[in-house]
This record gives C-alpha cells, sequence and structure tokens, in this order.
C-alpha cells in the first residue's frame, strides 16, 4: 500500500509543478456499468461474470500544455459475484457436504485515481479528443460478507485494483471511457467449510462509463 502511496504523491507534484498557472480543475458526475469475475487460485469456488453498475463525483486536473491530466473520484458501486461453490467437510476424508449456485451482490464505495494523456487533433482538437488513462482503483466495502448454506465466504474490507482505459472527449464535457481493473490484492478473507487453507480470489472487471464535466 505504501508503494501506492508514493506513486499517488509523486504523479501529483509532477502534475502541479508542469503547468499550474495554466493548470484547468473541473467537477463533474459519472455512471456506468461493471462486468466482473472473480478469479480463483482453487477449484472450491468458481465464478462467471456477473454485471453492475457505478455512479458518482468525480473531480479532472488538466495541464494543457503537456496534455497531461489526471482525475480522482467518490463512487459508489454495485458488483455482483456469480459463484458454483464446491464444499467438502474437513473432519471427514474431503466427503462433498453440498454445491450451490447464487448470485451475492456487494456495495462498494469506490476511490479511482487516474492519470491520462490526451491527444490533439488538429482541426477538431477542440470537439474530439481521445485519450488514454491508468491509475489505482480503492474500494472499501459497505456490507457484510456474503453467507450462503455450503460455505462461509468472508470477503476483505478493501479491494484494490489497477485500472488500464482509453476514452474520448466531446465538446469538452462528455468523456466517454472503457477500462479494465486488474485485481492486486485477495479479496477472500476467510472461507469456513471448505477444505483449503490457501484459497485466493481476485477481482477483475471491466468498467464503461460516460461522465460530464462543468
Amino acid at each position: 500500500m505504501n508503494s501506492f502511496k508514493k506513486i499517488i504523491i509523486a504523479l501529483t507534484v509532477i502534475l502541479i509543478g508542469a503547468g499550474a498557472a495554466n493548470a484547468e480543475l473541473r467537477f463533474g458526475v459519472r455512471a456506468g456499468m461493471l462486468i466482473n469475475k472473480l478469479s480463483f487460485n482453487q477449484d472450491a469456488l468458481k465464478a462467471n461474470n456477473s454485471c453492475g453498475w457505478t455512479a458518482g463525483a468525480i473531480v479532472d486536473y488538466t495541464v494543457p500544455i503537456i496534455g497531461i491530466s489526471m482525475d480522482a473520484g467518490l463512487m459508489y458501486a454495485r458488483m455482483n459475484n456469480a459463484t458454483d461453490v464446491t464444499a467438502t467437510d474437513v473432519n471427514t476424508t474431503n466427503a462433498l457436504i453440498g454445491t450451490d449456485n447464487a448470485i451475492y451482490g456487494k456495495n462498494f464505495l469506490e476511490i479511482p485515481i487516474n492519470v491520462k494523456y490526451k491527444f490533439t487533433i488538429p482541426v477538431v482538437g477542440s470537439i474530439v479528443k481521445p485519450y488514454l488513462y491508468t491509475g489505482p482503483n480503492f474500494a472499501f466495502r459497505l456490507d457484510k460478507s456474503i453467507t450462503n448454506d455450503v460455505a462461509n465466504v468472508k470477503s476483505r474490507a478493501c479491494q484494490v485494483a489497477w485500472n488500464v482505459g482509453l476514452g474520448v472527449e466531446l465538446i469538452r464535457h462528455l468523456q466517454v471511457s472503457a477500462s479494465y481493473g486488474f485485481g492486486i490484492n485477495s479479496v477472500v478473507g476467510k472461507v469456513s467449510d471448505i477444505n483449503t487453507q490457501e484459497l485466493k480470489a481476485r477481482n477483475n472487471y471491466w468498467t464503461v462509463s460516460a461522465a460530464w464535466l462543468f
């Protein structure tokens, strides 16, 4: 976690020092769709793609001269995890005690922080401006861990991912983007009733969103 803090501080210092006098600070709102999937390192649990959504407020800091900007958001995210659970009894010889298939909703407070590079296109640069972006995303769980009849799965309170995406800014106000988040830490804190001691899962997801900057 300390490495992420250093990266964020360094990027902020670079952006501020590069052209504070010409910088543009804008606020806006963003909403979009999430398609996430849990990737497990064991066969005890499997997951399918699930759809959710996200919405919230953002701030965009732009340095026009060098084409670099930075944005940060405060977002509510609904991530649905569809799991196929196969559990065994640890007190017997790995006897199968049941399977389950269900969709569990998760509510998160997300804080994405991205660095963007905007490309200037001659003639239409003020109307259409494509960009690339990347940065960390911190998601803090707002509700309790899921519980089902077969296995008690407890997720961690914080999920960390790294986003890589592309987008386009239209008429200087509308931003449409798509990104992929690579899960960094394991989101599973504890799994009982499943005969494994080192079960790990990372949450990877696509995000397609639109933002309006004022």
